[in-house]
Formats: C-alpha cells, structure tokens, sequence
C-alpha cells in the first residue's frame, strides 16, 4: 500500500513538474505574410468573389485587426519588421531607385534609396535567436542580395529565399525543386518541415510568400475554378484569386501542423500582407478604378500613402491571450512586430538598437489597451510611377502622420498638405486643410518634429537647368517584370 502511494505521489509531482516546464516554456512564434494582399482580399475582410476559409477560421479563433498599417511597398516594409524603425533610419524608402517615372515629369530630385538592410541592425531574428529561439525563414527576402545580407547571415539559423516568379523559381540557397511545383508549396513544405524538426524547441518561423505578387500565375485547377464563379465588384481575377486561394491552403496547412502536433495552443501565429493591393487606381477624368484587384471603400492601392496603400489585413491567434473572434480598432504598424516577439518571447532589446514599433501584447489580451502612443509616420522621399498614364503618379514625394482619427500628408512638391478624418471619411474624399488649419498646424508641427529627430532624407527642387534639360527616357527599369 506504502509503495501504491509513493507511486502515486510519484505521478503527481512529475505531471506538476511537466505542467511547470510547459508553463515556462516560451511560446512559438509563427509570422505568415503575403505580397501585395489587399485590405479587403480576405473572405473575413469582406470579399464575396475570393476563397479564404482558413483565414477565416483563423480570424474566428483570434483577433482580426481593422487599423493594421504597413509601408507602400515591400522593400521598406520588410525592412521596418526585421529591424524595428522606420524608413528614415534603414534608409529603405521604396524597391530599386526613388527616381521612378520620367525624369521630365520629377519637379524633385529625390535622395538615394538603400537596397540592402545595413549589416549593423540587429534583426528581430538575431534578437530571438540570442533569446533562445531557432529561427527559420522560407520565401521573399528583398533586403539585399549578396551573400552577407541573406537572411542565414541575418539571425536565421535556416533560410532559403525565393521570389521572382510562381513556377520554374530558383532559390537561394539553391534548392531541389518538383517539375511544374508552385513556389507557395514548395514554401509551405519547407515551414511544415521546419516545425517537424523544431517541435521541441521554441521557433521563430517567418514565411514571407510571393504570393500574391505579380506575375500572376496560378495553378490551372484554381483558375478553372474561380473562371466559373461570379465575379464580385473589382475582385474579378480569377488567376489572382487562385493565387490567394494557394495562399489561403499554406495558411491552412500551417495551422493543421500545429494541431497534429499539439503545438498550436502554445503559438503566436500572426497573418499578414507586405501592403496594399494592386488596384484602387483612380483613371484621371473618369470615377473608375483600375488595377489587379480593388481596396474600396480605401482610397488607392500599393504604393500610395492613401489608406488603400498602406492598410492590409492582420490576424493574431494566441490561445490564451486572445480571444476568439474579437476585433481590434486601434492602429497598429509593422514596426510594432519586433518589440511584440520580444515581449512575448521574453527576450530583451538591445539597448544598441533603437526600436521606433511598440508591444501590441496588452492588445492581444485587451482590444481597448492604450497603447500611449500619439501618432504613426510615414515618410517616403521619391516617385513612383502610375499605371494607368505615364505622366501620373502613384505618389509623389510624402511624409505622413496619422493622430488619432486625422491624417495629414504633406507632398513635398510645392508644398501641399491634405487633412483626412479617416474614421468619418474612410475613402479619404474631403480634404479638411483649408477647414481646419489649426489641427493641419498641430499635426505639421510634430510630422517635422518627427523628420528631424529620424533625420529622414529629404528631396530637393530641381534647378532651372535640371528643369529646363530633363533626361526624357522613361524610367521603367524592370517595371514589365516586377510591376513594383
């Protein structure tokens, strides 16, 4: 009997043990991001033409976030979540050059734009690599290309990048690959085989997909598919809603690997887009859109500081902290992720490394947290061209502030400031500056204040000669091939 109840207290104190050890142990880390996803590309964002149901019981099993801020394009983007800033301290504004468009058509002359992210900022990967996590990156890059700025030289312990197209990609490193293998399988293959291997040990795994990029390819079955259906509105591709759909399945296996392997209760999985959909573009002298897909009721699209640029989906399911099917209003950017990980990973910052973003886990457990935070920056110092005439603009040069409700942008060229309330007029259609001059001084004051303190580059005007002798080649570098 002596020996039943040894046995007995035996079993109790290591299942307390195992319940400790499962207590302490640091939560695994999942960020899954598209390319170029739109607001409203989501089944549980409002689309009546595309097919998400993974996302969407994601969305039902966590948070979905309505005020989820990026950068209007990728590069500047991806740079803010690995390093915690904003542009003006990576020095990545935009893809490739800041001097877009034709020369003739420039009244400015922009600053130099950086292609790799500086090898002194300690990434949001080596952060969590010294804070005990393995960490593993499949998929979209864009910080740089030689060999010391790849992401295995940047804190992931495994890293193999892949853009440029759908099918027939190459990798780097290079990587065998399946006859006619679609880029987001083969990515999704390598993550699920990543939390395999990985299941005993707290992971950071980012699976930043091409999809849903340009060039649009799908595979055949998912354009049959969606060529059947009624198209809704400006959602009316059906190769592009294929391509959200294979997006949509590598979410939906990520999340079955975790449940099979008991993992899920104990992971932070966040979904997530690089920016704005490709759509939204206004047809000058008409009230059409035109583009790939459409962000309406948002103004604009990618690479447009308007909300339709830079607002995109965002879902966080942590069991335990949040809760299921809950909604978030408060505005939130790519630049808060890093400190959000470190947070939750319990893992400090380093004090060398400056982070502009801050923790959104009190949000995760309390929508309603005050963040105490005043305001969001943007701040992008080039061109870039539109797609609908070549002597028009997705944007000029900008710097933006958001406050509050208001948002003011201050295109550079003239200069000219434009007031929005962007929770009364979410289609940003009535400018108030010229009827509220004094919120237009107040937000102006802190926006320049901003400037100084990041030491953000700033355009200059041309001169009379630059002006009166433009180089008049279009300056359309590898536009056909990346639609940027």
């Amino acid at each position: 009997m002596a020996n039943i109840k040894l046995y007995a207290l035996g079993l109790i104190l290591a299942a307390g043990t195992m319940s400790a050890e499962a207590e302490e142990r640091k939560p695994n880390i999942v960020l899954i991001m598209a390319d170029d996803l739109g607001w409203t590309d989501l089944g549980c964002t409002g689309s009546k033409y595309y097919e998400t149901p993974n996302l969407d019981k994601l969305a039902s099993q966590g948070m979905k976030w309505q005020r989820y801020y990026t950068c209007q394009n990728c590069a500047p983007t991806r740079a803010a979540l690995m390093s915690g800033q904003y542009a003006p301290r990576t020095g990545i504004y935009t893809v490739g050059t800041l001097e877009r468009g034709r020369d003739a058509d420039r009244k400015m002359v922009p600053p130099k734009n950086g292609t790799n992210l500086p090898l002194e900022k300690i990434t949001v990967a080596n952060a969590l690599k010294k804070g005990g996590y393995v960490t593993g990156m499949f998929g979209k890059w864009h910080l740089g290309n030689a060999k010391e700025y790849h992401p295995g030289q940047r804190g992931f312990d495994e890293a193999i990048v892949c853009d440029g197209r759908h099918f027939d990609f190459p990798t780097t490193p290079k990587t065998e690959t399946k006859p006619g293998e679609y880029l987001a399988d083969f990515l999704t293959d390598r993550a699920v085989d990543f939390i395999e291997r990985q299941r005993d040990k707290p992971f950071f795994l980012y699976l930043p997909h091409f999809g849903v990029h340009s060039p649009l390819q799908a595979k055949a079955d998912k354009i049959a598919k969606f060529q059947q259906k009624p198209t809704v509105g400006g959602h009316n591709n059906a190769v592009y809603a294929g391509m959200i759909e294979s997006v949509d399945d590598s979410v939906g296996r990520i999340m079955a690997k975790l449940d099979e392997l008991k993992l899920a209760e104990h992971t932070l999985l966040i979904f997530t887009s690089d920016n704005g959909g490709l759509g939204g573009y206004p047809v000058p002298g008409t009230d059409q859109r035109k583009g790939t897909t459409d962000n309406f009721p948002l103004r604009g699209g990618k690479g447009m500081l308007y909300e339709g640029g830079v607002r995109v989906p965002f879902i966080v399911r942590w069991p335990g902290h949040t809760t299921a099917g809950s909604l978030c209003h408060t505005p939130a950017m790519c630049i808060d992720l890093y400190p959000t990980f470190l947070d939750a990973a319990g893992a400090p910052a380093d004090p060398q490394h400056k982070l502009d973003g801050v923790s959104l886990a009190s949000l995760f457990r309390n929508p309603q947290a005050d963040l105490s935070r005043p305001a969001l920056f943007w701040h992008m110092p080039g061109y870039l061209e539109a797609y609908i005439k070549e002597d028009t603009w997705r944007t000029t040069p900008v710097s933006v502030i958001q406050a509050g409700d208001f948002k003011l942008l201050e295109y550079l060229e003239g200069p000219r400031l434009e007031l929005y309330n962007i929770r009364e007029d979410l289609g940003q259609t009535q400018n108030l500056a010229s009827e509220m001059p004094d919120k237009v001084r107040e937000l102006h004051a802190q926006l320049q204040s901003w400037q100084t303190s990041t030491n953000a580059l700033m355009p200059r005007p041309k001169t009379e000669k630059e002006l009166a002798n433009p180089n008049q080649s279009p300056a359309k570098k590898k536009r056909a091939k990346q639609a940027k």
